[in-house]
């Protein structure tokens, strides 16, 4: 028997691993259960090179709990190691033996999936154990030994019979404020959670399985049922498979066991797979978003060699792709000692990168092949491609391609489209074209047939981020201004040169706003005198662009370069000078009688933007009512 002392740096590194090492003390079973995929990983890659004279099988883990004995065991059926390994790769602390086998085997162990990077992983199992076994055989013609070591820096090393097998057994002695790990549901929920798709098969207990009866058999037979093992991991996940062996059916089984409280299917995917200039594989799937900026639940998740990281993947997933769900696996992602944190790298930026220009190459595909299903599909994943052209130029310069613009009659155009169809009509008298917008199509629906009467389009943009992404239009594109259609008058919104003809004189004209202003008497309208068709609306209610869009853009993060506290509600109040009502207002001499007639006349434009309510609402009511009774 051996006797010593574990080769460390300071006097007791148990303490420091449990206290400040890990954050989370239940990642020491993913650590424990990683060393072991790894050692089952590189005893296949020595079998199918020659260098191992054993038979390779088909190995599992398994996870064993006795609550009586206060331990929990996992067992691998991998390379195992000689004394003189466990010397080395146990008692060395941080030396890691994947990285070692890496190295040596670097150009025929490349796609062995070796997880690598578990140096102190064994040692993470001092969190929660007093003390640890390590009964181990390797696949060489050598004994069986085992290290026991107290969580001091003292360990024992013998040869044992207890093993016969090849592979490791690691048996945690659960320490009193750990118990939780003695749990079976605890146990399963942490397999579920960092384990769920790991290479190697994980057993964990038994279960039931019915066999299926005979065709002959009576209909009154039973079926007979076996005890088998109880597989809880999935060791070939989609994004492990070529897209070309994978069917539609497939990908949604595969979404289904990353998210089970999803009962919608996603809308499509993207399979991500490049191995230069660093290794990525992954599957993206674009849920039903509508309008929904809710990225808090159904992350994207972060895998290395398909061992579970985290689901905070900012950095590696640019912010517009937090919206979407699925799965990014990387051995070339950095991260810290607990493997929960991002470290800044360049790799980072460069996978980045590679994820927004094929998110960019799949909506481009997606609408070339099928225009049709890509419009329908579009409300459910606007706010991912307006969100990308705020946030990332390289998108934005490719959103072109795929980015739809929706009119309020149904309709959808691509950019060039658009400015085939509405630069004729839309081209103020300075070169300008203004792209008229609604934001609802039933609370502007006057203004949207104002427009449409005169023979112009108007988009529906309702988004909640649409503010920037017309900001960022405007800035992009060449004489291009947008207008949401309640902005100001028509005429004003598209301004040409026409002659205009007034109906009433200067004189008439002042003293119609100043009756006006009187009755108003409210701050947040502006009065606002317009020599418009007769037949236009008497009082329209517009809201200014420039006031409008800033207040939305605060809303939904931004505000310009102004940074105000708070926009205030304002309006403009557009008076059609040339309406058979500014006559009538001018000709009435009672006060009483033309206040009335101007309150009346304004609630009624209140009333077609929605801003008629509480007291205001009941009041109209109540004279509207009247009037009808006299």
């Amino acid at each position: 028997m051996t006797k010593g002392n574990i080769n460390v740096s300071v006097e007791n590194i148990f303490p420091l691993i449990k206290k400040f090492l890990y954050s989370d003390h239940e990642i020491f079973l993913r650590e424990l259960i990683s060393n072991a995929t790894d050692a089952t990983l590189k005893l296949k890659h020595l079998t199918s090179i020659g260098e191992a004279k054993v038979e390779y099988g088909n190995p599992k883990l398994e996870v064993k709990i006795d609550k009586e004995q206060k331990t929990l065991r996992i067992i691998d059926q991998g390379i195992g190691m000689t004394g003189e390994e466990v010397e080395k790769y146990i008692n060395q602390v941080a030396f890691s033996g994947a990285e070692e086998f890496l190295e040596k085997y670097k150009d025929s162990a490349k796609d062995s999936g070796i997880i690598g990077h578990f140096g102190l992983g064994f040692y993470s199992a001092f969190m929660v154990a007093e003390k640890v076994e390590i009964l181990t055989k390797s696949y060489k013609d050598e004994p069986a030994v085992r290290w026991i070591c107290d969580g001091s820096p003292e360990f024992t090393l013998e040869e044992t019979t207890d093993k016969t097998d090849r592979g490791t057994e690691i048996i945690l002695h659960i320490a009193e404020d750990s118990t939780e790990f003695l749990e079976e549901t605890k146990i399963r929920e942490l397999l579920s959670k960092y384990n769920k798709f790991m290479p190697v098969p994980i057993k964990f207990g038994t279960k039931t399985h019915t066999l299926p009866l005979p065709e002959d058999a009576p209909e009154d037979a039973v079926a007979e049922t076996e005890e088998v093992d109880n597989i809880i991991n999935n060791p070939t996940p989609a994004w492990t498979i070529a897209p070309s062996e994978l069917t539609n059916e497939d990908y949604m089984k595969f979404y289904h066991e990353l998210y089970p409280m999803q009962f919608e299917e996603p809308l499509f995917n993207i399979h991500l797979n490049v191995d230069y200039p660093f290794n990525l594989t992954g599957v993206l799937f674009f849920p039903k978003l509508s309008n929904n900026l809710n990225i808090d639940k159904d992350k994207i998740q972060l895998y290395q060699n398909q061992v579970f990281v985290t689901d905070e993947v900012k950095g590696i997933v640019p912010d517009f792709l937090m919206l979407l769900r699925g799965v990014i696996d990387s051995p070339d992602i950095p991260l810290n000692v607990s493997r929960s944190y991002l470290q800044a790298d360049g790799a980072v930026k460069k996978i980045s990168s590679y994820i927004t220009k094929k998110v960019a190459d799949k909506m481009s595909s997606l609408i070339n092949e099928n225009r049709e299903d890509y419009e329908k599909k579009w409300n459910d994943i606007k706010i991912v491609i307006e969100y990308g052209i705020i946030t990332e130029e390289k998108f934005a310069e490719k959103a072109d391609k795929f980015t739809l613009y929706p009119t309020t009659d149904g309709k959808y155009f691509l950019w060039n489209e658009l400015m085939e169809k509405i630069q004729p009509s839309h081209t103020d008298k300075d070169g300008n074209t203004v792209i008229l917008y609604a934001t609802n199509a039933d609370e502007q629906h006057s203004y949207i047939q104002a427009a449409n009467d005169k023979g112009y389009d108007v988009l529906l943009l309702d988004s909640p981020v649409i503010s920037h992404v017309i900001q960022k239009l405007e800035t992009s594109k060449e004489k291009i201004s947008f207008a949401r259609v309640d902005a100001d008058h028509i005429n004003n919104l598209i301004k040409k040169d026409e002659p205009v003809i007034s109906k009433l004189n200067e004189t008439e004209k002042e003293s119609l706003k100043k009756d006006v202003e009187e009755a108003v008497k409210d701050a947040k309208f502006t009065v606002q005198l317009e020599d418009l068709d007769s037949n236009d609306a008497p009082f329209t209610i517009t809201q200014p662009e420039f006031m409008r869009r800033m207040k939305e853009m605060q809303a939904t993060g931004g505000g310009g370069m102004f940074g105000m506290g708070g926009f205030p509600e304002m309006y403009n109040l557009v008076v059609n000078s040339n309406s058979e009502l500014s006559n009538q207002i001018l000709k009435t001499e009672s006060p009483e009688e033309k206040e009335t007639l101007i309150k009346y006349a304004l609630d009624l434009a209140k009333l077609s933007q929605n801003l008629l309510k509480g007291k205001d609402l009941t009041d109209f009511i109540q004279r509207s009512y009247k009037q009808l009774e006299k």
